[in-house]
């Protein structure tokens, strides 16, 4: 199993995809079983016939891909400028099945579940799933639940195309062909291992709490007190320096699984703390939650999102290399969070200097916490390729 990424940050179109399409055929070669392409708005009006060239000349299996704010591949992250990014794989043993998903088929294949298998290609050898959703079109929570449900042994991994300020004016590819709406993606199946890495770059404060009152997304009692008073003696308790972060904004997380007696990395879904109810103390969180659930406060800054993301890919060391890899990083990251360009795609070869990696700046990422699939915001989220080993009988 091979992978190569290629990068142009030419403005020209017709210049950038020569420059991709001859580093690949030249480096990587001629057999590419999938390719992974994503380009910056720039390249958006002539992104049909670039994608036709790419499926004519490669000769790819599957292309997926989808229009970004910006994109990342080989060493590089381009922000808010021109930029193509692509990465082909010889995956041998691996089948790979395309598909896209109209917005009008939406509700049809929610309550379809054969239907939806078949279209994703999903079976029992089934490792993973690539997605791309355009924003405006795709029921993403409704999504969320169903693929939890009728693909449990396959997570999603992914992110929403970024290029646009409205509904139809994203571009998402398909082999040779290009839509402005729904969803697009590549199920994996055989002989792939698809290691998943979702980095929310958060840190937690004070201690954890138990849920005792709640409605839909309002926390109103932790430990049968009013949450808002729970919070103000955390604050007031906490050190300066950690006072400090708080005005970056202050997130919540809720605990996966509350049948742990130590929670750490990785155990908690982080969403963000979007209001305050006066009449019952109660916190509004981006999130349904309810009584029994253990959550946790948590603080984001650039430091904790560098130490957060170093650690969990420095986890991957122990396996061996993988072959490949995608990083959808949120359009909040980048210069937007670090004060040095190119953090995420640099965090990432100093972990895994021999991997190539191709990605985007989404609007929205996809990775599983735990056995479930979320969308995430300031999260950083890989898809890690390796071969996997033959099961023998």
């Amino acid at each position: 199993m091979r992978f190569h990424s290629s990068l142009s940050d030419s403005e020209s179109s017709t210049q950038a995809v020569e420059e991709i399409v001859a580093d690949t055929l030249d480096k990587h070669g001629d057999k590419i079983d999938v390719a992974f392409f994503f380009f910056s708005a720039h390249h958006r009006e002539v992104a049909a016939q670039v994608a036709e060239r790419l499926w004519l000349e490669l000769d790819p299996q599957c292309l997926i891909g989808c229009s970004a704010e910006g994109v990342i591949g080989a060493d590089r992250e381009i922000e808010r400028a021109p930029g193509m990014s692509l990465l082909v794989g010889h995956t041998p043993g691996v089948r790979v099945h395309p598909f896209h998903i109209r917005t009008d088929q939406c509700r049809e294949l929610l309550v379809d579940p054969a239907g939806l298998t078949e279209l994703l290609g999903y079976g029992p050898r089934t490792r993973a799933i690539i997605g791309l959703g355009d924003p405006f079109t795709t029921p993403v929570n409704q999504w969320l639940t169903r693929l939890d449900e009728v693909c449990p042994n396959a997570p999603l991994i992914g992110g929403m195309a970024s290029s646009a300020q409205g509904p139809n004016e994203n571009v998402l590819i398909r082999n040779d062909t290009t839509f402005d709406e729904g969803f697009v993606g590549v199920s994996l199946s055989d002989e792939i291992e698809v290691e998943t890495v979702v980095s929310q770059g958060c840190r937690p404060i004070g201690r954890t709490f138990v849920i005792t009152k709640a409605r839909e997304n309002i926390i109103e009692q932790l430990g049968g007190k009013p949450a808002m008073a729970v919070l103000q003696a955390l604050v007031n308790e906490l050190p300066e320096t950690e006072q400090q972060l708080l005005q970056n904004g202050l997130l919540i997380g809720r605990a996966i699984s509350e049948y742990r007696e130590n929670f750490g990395r990785g155990d908690f879904l982080v969403r963000s703390i979007v209001g305050v109810e006066q009449s019952t103390g109660g916190i509004a969180v981006g999130d349904h939650v309810r009584v029994g659930q253990t959550v946790q406060f948590q603080v984001r800054d650039a430091a904790t999102a560098d130490e957060d993301l170093s650690s969990m890919m420095g986890a991957q060391k122990p396996l061996k290399a993988a072959a490949g890899g995608l990083l959808f990083s949120c359009n909040g990251r980048g210069t937007r969070l670090f004060e040095q360009p190119c953090h995420d795609i640099v965090c990432a070869h100093q972990q895994m200097p021999d991997t190539p990696f191709a990605g985007f700046f989404a609007a929205g990422e996809f990775g599983p916490v735990g056995n479930r699939n979320f969308i995430h915001g300031h999260t950083a989220s890989f898809a890690l390729f390796r071969a996997r080993e033959i099961e023998k009988g």
